[in-house]
């Protein structure tokens, strides 16, 4: 028999990452002091209160759709709006009653909501949120100005943040958003955003060689080794995914994304260098969750790839210091989008799910 080093299980390998979020009793880190006497002061709560705001605006511009010209389409905005509550009650948990204010009523309005003056990304705004088009938009702000509060949050609520940022975008492409995904930035191959790592007399082939004896820094390692892992895998994977599909629509789909996960793949291989630790080499064999003998094999394959790669992410954006959970949530948006376009169910909290998995070793 292999050692498992030499033969790894492809769920194993995209479910390899465990962090301190796992361990987390609530979505956004707010926990209860010892003996039950309170909340403790939670330094996250102005990026919270800012969130929320955020979201309210979410419900609104939905209600006055639902009231409007979107009465027609309640299948498909009742639900979406359903989720944007889930998310405003996940934000809010362990807050002070005092310092939330009160959830907008689920009856509709006939005010549509006007969106933010200024985008996330300084794009004038300001139209009334009354077309699916324009609720759309106001979703993809939203998930932007999550995102840019990334590095101010402490991780339970950073990846929270992008969990629901990822969720944000899957509504706007259901409200019929044909936005192409841009290209995840190369700022997961900047050394200059990496944890400190100064020389060390550690083995070469260390997980944390050439890092200092910062426990954070050496987790942000850990956590990337076991993302690079997981890329790995999906590359693998969609070698398997194409070789079943028929030379079609899907086919292409999956060379883009198995480009993809190379490119993702090879940028985490050169942060890892920059840290001066060895960047984690791929098994010799994985092990498929299931067979796949089929294009209908193949797609599900593709779908269970991009569902586990979201919570890699998730927790990638928790382990992370605050430069680079931003290349982490995008990967966790892109994985979202990849998995919805392979037919997987749009979860409310992409990459989080409940209750929280507990690897176990099989084995090879």
């Amino acid at each position: 028999m292999q050692p498992p080093s030499r033969r790894t299980l492809l769920a194993l390998g995209l479910l390899a990452l465990t962090t301190l979020t796992a361990c987390t009793g609530s979505y956004n880190g707010n926990d209860a002091m010892p003996g039950n006497r309170g909340p403790l002061p939670n330094p996250d709560e102005p990026v919270i209160l800012r969130s929320i705001a955020a979201t309210d605006t979410l419900l609104a511009g939905y209600d006055a759709l639902l009231a409007g010209p979107g009465g027609a389409q309640a299948a498909v905005l009742q639900p979406l709006r359903a989720e944007v509550a889930q998310h405003r009650a996940a934000l809010a948990y362990g807050l002070p009653a005092a310092s939330v204010p009160p959830a907008p009523p689920a009856t509709p309005s006939t005010t549509p909501p006007t969106a933010p003056s200024t985008s996330p990304s300084g794009t004038p705004s300001g139209t009334p949120v009354g077309t699916p088009a324009s609720l759309a938009a106001l979703e993809r702000q939203t998930a932007q100005a999550r995102l840019a509060d990334l590095a101010a949050a402490r991780p339970p609520l950073a990846r929270l943040l992008a969990s629901v940022a990822a969720s944000d975008v899957l509504h706007a492409v259901a409200l019929g958003d044909t936005t192409p995904l841009v290209a995840p930035p190369p700022a997961a191959t900047t050394p200059t955003e990496a944890p400190t790592a100064p020389p060390s007399d550690q083995p070469t082939g260390s997980p944390s060689a050439g890092l200092s004896a910062d426990p954070a820094a050496t987790a942000a390692v850990t956590a990337l080794q076991g993302a690079l892992g997981a890329e790995h895998a999906a590359v693998y994977g969609y070698g398997v995914v194409g070789a079943r599909l028929p030379e079609d629509q899907q086919r292409t789909d999956a060379r883009t994304a198995y480009a993809a996960h190379e490119a993702r793949r090879d940028a985490w291989q050169r942060l890892i260098g920059s840290l001066g630790a060895t960047p984690a080499a791929a098994a010799a064999g994985y092990q498929l969750p299931f067979a796949v003998t089929d294009a209908a094999g193949a797609t599900k394959l593709a779908a269970h790839l991009e569902t586990r790669l979201t919570t890699v992410y998730a927790d990638l954006v928790a382990a992370v210091p605050g430069p680079q959970r931003g290349a982490a949530a995008d990967a966790l948006r892109d994985g979202a989008l990849r998995a919805h376009r392979w037919g997987a169910a749009d979860p409310a909290f992409p990459g989080i799910p409940e209750p929280l998995p507990t690897p176990t070793a099989t084995t090879p």
